[in-house]
């Protein structure tokens, strides 16, 4: 299993957020997904006119990893705001890429967001206290 390094992850977070498409709300993120093997994948929000195909940069992050194969992680990092200004402090992932990580990852799964100087550090059982899973169905 990888030691995280947390300020690397959420530094390698906010470089993905140059690569967010941003037009409508102005607003980039980034996202850093660590794999159990060390490997990292990122990912940018990408927005559309029709605003329902927008995608979250963290769920683009798992998308990009799952469809390589991977499906053992272990933290992703997430940096946020307006475009061409430092992250905000606060910048936690919306419910949809909660459920997303829910589906492919346990509980003690690690989620960080912050801005580098202050940082926030959570399990996905304490984001996701009631997640949506095969054992419902």
């Amino acid at each position: 299993m990888s030691i995280i390094n947390t300020k690397a992850l959420l530094a390698m977070a906010e470089d993905a957020r140059s690569s967010a498409y941003s037009p409508y709300s102005g607003i980039t993120v980034g996202a850093a997904l660590l794999t159990a093997d060390g490997k990292v994948y990122k990912g940018a929000n990408i927005e559309n006119a029709s605003y329902t195909p927008t995608i979250c940069a963290e769920r683009v992050a798992f998308f990009k990893a799952v469809s390589e194969g991977e499906r053992d992680f272990i933290a992703i990092a997430i940096a946020g705001g307006e475009a061409d200004k430092p992250s905000k402090a606060d910048f936690p992932p919306c419910g949809v890429c909660r459920q997303v990580m829910g589906e492919f990852c346990k509980g003690e799964f690690i989620v960080i967001w912050g801005n580098g100087e202050k940082m926030t550090k959570k399990t996905l059982a304490e984001i996701l206290p009631f997640g949506f899973d095969k054992n419902i169905l």
